[in-house]
């Protein structure tokens, strides 16, 4: 098998990239590196993705690094179903319009929630409530414009059918939900978005890409012996936290 996926389940976008895989059944042999060992600054690591970040792809002699374009590229060489990346032009700039918003707004910032609530107490770094308290109100604007802004009416978010927009949106939410912030509370038409995605993905899917992030929130000490040069990527992390 050509095609090697390098994920780690605690990172939003190497579950978006496992998902897309697997509901499209695309052939492929997972490389599970793992963030808070430090897995990604290694040499080897750097012969697949010289940046040294997660997710990452290697497709026999072709190597590619970022999900959105990791996303792009399989969708091209497997020839997913349309909707995942419309060919449509109207269509497809919806699409991206969306990921260009998303990586701008929702990602590293639904996120925080984790680091606030989580991974912060682990390396004992607490965030003074008043940024605790800014991060959640911003956050909920940027839910109202996920919502009123991008869904709408719409059963997903860039029209009637799935696309990359979906799961890129959804995991990000998903991040803040099992750090102990409910972002669908209050919102029906999210949780019903977030139900129809998940209706698509499956039930025995999305647990098992989730799993790891599920025990990291449930039991914070499982991930212990970190080395100290990712404790204080951790706590610059943390220090960015507006």
């Amino acid at each position: 098998m050509s095609l090697k996926l390098y994920l780690d389940f605690l990172s939003q976008p190497c579950r978006v990239l496992y998902f897309f895989a697997k509901v499209n059944r695309i052939p492929f042999e997972l490389q599970t590196v793992e963030l808070f060992r430090g897995q990604h600054l290694t040499d080897d690591f750097a012969k697949v993705n010289r940046l040294k970040r997660l997710p990452a792809m290697k497709d026999g002699d072709f190597t590619l690094a970022e999900s959105v374009a990791i996303l792009h590229y399989l969708s091209q060489k497997y020839k997913t179903p349309d909707h995942w990346f419309p060919t449509d032009l109207q269509a497809r700039a919806r699409v991206e319009e969306y990921l260009y918003w998303h990586g701008d707004s929702i990602r590293g910032t639904l996120g925080t929630v984790l680091w606030i609530q989580v991974l912060g107490p682990l390396i004992d770094v607490h965030v003074p409530k008043e940024k605790v308290d800014k991060n959640r109100a911003f956050i909920t604007k940027l839910l109202q414009h996920l919502e009123q802004s991008f869904l709408q009416d719409k059963p997903f978010l860039t029209g009637d059918q799935i696309s990359v927009a979906d799961l890129m949106a959804l995991e990000e939410l998903m991040q803040a939900v099992y750090a102990g912030f409910d972002v669908f509370e209050g919102r029906p038409k999210l949780a019903a978005w977030c139900g129809r995605v998940e209706a698509i993905l499956g039930e025995k899917l999305c647990q098992e890409t989730r799993e790891a992030l599920h025990k990291l929130c449930a039991e914070p000490t499982t991930l212990k012996d970190i080395p100290s040069s990712i404790k204080d990527w951790m706590m610059l992390r943390i220090s960015k936290i507006p």
